[in-house]
């Protein structure tokens, strides 16, 4: 464990829950929690998961601790681990918050039956917002599991949050997976149009959207991360290289300046017309040649604003060509949502319609 790891970096709430343990377990619990969150900030799930091990062996009872052991377990892969420790969390502390992980797990355990039990469970009915957009995206891999590739889309479909355009913490994901639902129903263009908007939402590449739509278009996604960091390099690389031209410079500068004799000079022929002295009598000989040098520039003045004329004309000309109507600019891929409508039967339907007004239980 890095020695760095203290026990403060970790929640106050956690903190409140350690307190059952004696004082130095609590803090060793403590310090491995915040090593799993570090390691899974790294992108490193299995250290993670080894951190958690240590802190369920030592506060087994202890609520927050089972839900890490979860969580973590679940992200590294050990599906049935994670759903032991978070059955165990949810009798422990009351909260149905980690349903949709539960529900996964048994996807990932080979049983999107069971996984489709607990969307219909009366506990599912209590989640929040995000927790219900989370299971609907469950079920629909559940149906996709079972080959129900077109109610694995209308379960999506129904959700309201799929039309909103604002960007919310489960936009991508809800994006992604409508995309993903769609592709596996057979629906490529419907898919594209998505697999692009859940990259517009994903901002911190939380999903596979882009190599998704690189797949079903051709197109080469560039890494603009990768890019920042060559274009750091160049600008480095050229400043350095400045650097070094100015140095040479001011050494050369000082070598003219400071020289006490004309020896700096290779050519010796040169200081010969230099010492010779001359009478001064030819002074207007010597101006007529400034004169001619300084009329010079004023004509190359003129031929340049001449130029300048002959080529700010056709600027002017294409100013009209910018304003195209906006008809022919393409819309933004998934503004509107490309919803289908597919015919799958009644998959969804296969309870019989109650009869006298009463609901089968």
């Amino acid at each position: 464990m890095p020695a760095d790891i203290t026990a403060d970096e970790l929640d106050q709430e956690v903190r409140d829950e350690l307190r059952a343990l004696p004082g130095d377990l609590a803090d060793l619990v403590a310090r491995h929690l915040v090593a799993a969150e570090r390691a899974l900030g790294e992108d490193d799930p299995d250290q993670a998961y080894e951190h958690t091990k240590v802190g369920r062996r030592f506060a087994a009872r202890i609520g927050v601790v089972r839900e890490a052991a979860g969580i973590v377990a679940y992200r590294a892969g050990h599906f049935a681990e994670a759903l032991s420790d978070l059955r165990a969390a949810r009798r422990l502390t009351g909260s149905d918050a980690y349903l949709p992980v539960m529900a996964d797990c048994e996807r990932g355990l080979g049983r999107p039956e069971r996984a489709l039990d607990l969307v219909r469970s009366p506990e599912a009915e209590r989640l929040d917002r995000a927790g219900r957009i989370e299971l609907a995206i469950v079920e629909s891999g559940a149906r996709r599991d079972l080959g129900q590739h077109d109610a694995a889309v209308i379960t999506l479909q129904r959700l309201p949050e799929l039309r909103d355009p604002q960007t919310r913490p489960w936009s991508a994901r809800l994006a992604f997976a409508y995309a993903d639902a769609l592709a596996e129903a057979g629906h490529g263009e419907a898919a594209t149009d998505w697999f692009a908007r859940a990259m517009s939402f994903d901002e911190d590449g939380e999903t596979d959207a882009a190599e998704r739509y690189a797949e079903l278009t051709g197109a080469v996604i560039e890494d603009l991360e990768e890019d920042d960091e060559d274009l750091d390099a160049d600008a480095e690389t050229d400043v350095e290289a400045e650097e070094v031209s100015d140095s040479a410079a001011f050494a050369e500068a000082g070598d003219l300046l400071g020289g006490d004799e004309p020896v700096a000079v290779d050519e010796p022929d040169v200081e010969e017309p230099v010492v010779a002295e001359e009478p001064v009598t030819d002074e207007a000989e010597v101006d007529e040649p400034v004169d001619a040098a300084e009329e010079a520039p004023a004509a190359d003045d003129a031929t340049d604003l001449a130029e300048a004329e002959t080529v700010t004309e056709p600027v002017a000309e294409a100013e009209p060509e910018a304003d195209k109507p906006d008809d022919e600019a393409p819309a933004a891929a998934g503004i509107t949502p490309a919803f289908i409508e597919p015919d799958f039967g009644d998959i969804l339907d296969e309870a019989p319609e109650p009869k006298d007004g009463k609901t089968e239980s």
